[in-house]
């Protein structure tokens, strides 16, 4: 059982991220890979650029970890990586994979992950439009925004 974590400026690559988790004992692999939309209530979006809180952000990342084992007893391999800095359209920001016997967990792991990841991981993006406007923006599940 491994957890592997990234917080990293360098391009996701999502195939390499997925073979990291695979495991001989496993029958399911459930992956969540988010990415940067061309369009935003009617504006042209650029790019987003992400900013992180690292070392919180990693210890937060520990924690879904941690909890995803704990209700999810047969996660074997979890692997979530955020991308900050400039993510253009269609390049992916977040990657979540997780292995395990069945496909139920896994599924449910990557569900709970990306959720608990937009609450209380302390990362913010900044929407970059085509005019050449931008927007912050705040995740509606984020627990500090109330």
């Amino acid at each position: 059982m491994a957890n592997f974590l990234s917080i990293t400026r360098e391009p996701l690559d999502v195939a390499a991220i997925t073979n990291s988790i695979f495991h001989e004992d496993c029958g399911a692999v459930s992956l969540f890979v988010g990415t940067t939309r061309n369009s935003f209530d009617g504006k042209m979006v650029h790019s987003l650029e992400y900013e992180a809180y690292e070392s919180m952000a990693l210890k937060e990342l520990e924690k879904i970890c941690d909890s995803v084992r704990s209700n999810w007893k047969d996660v074997v391999n979890i692997a979530i990586y955020h991308r900050l800095g400039l993510v253009a359209p269609k390049e992916a920001s977040v990657v979540i994979a997780i292995s395990s016997p069945h496909r139920e967990d896994a599924l449910k792991a990557v569900s709970y992950s990306i959720e608990h990841l937009k609450k209380s991981v302390p990362i913010w993006k900044k929407e970059l439009y085509s005019d050449g406007d931008s927007s912050w923006k705040e995740n509606k599940e984020c627990q500090w925004v109330k």
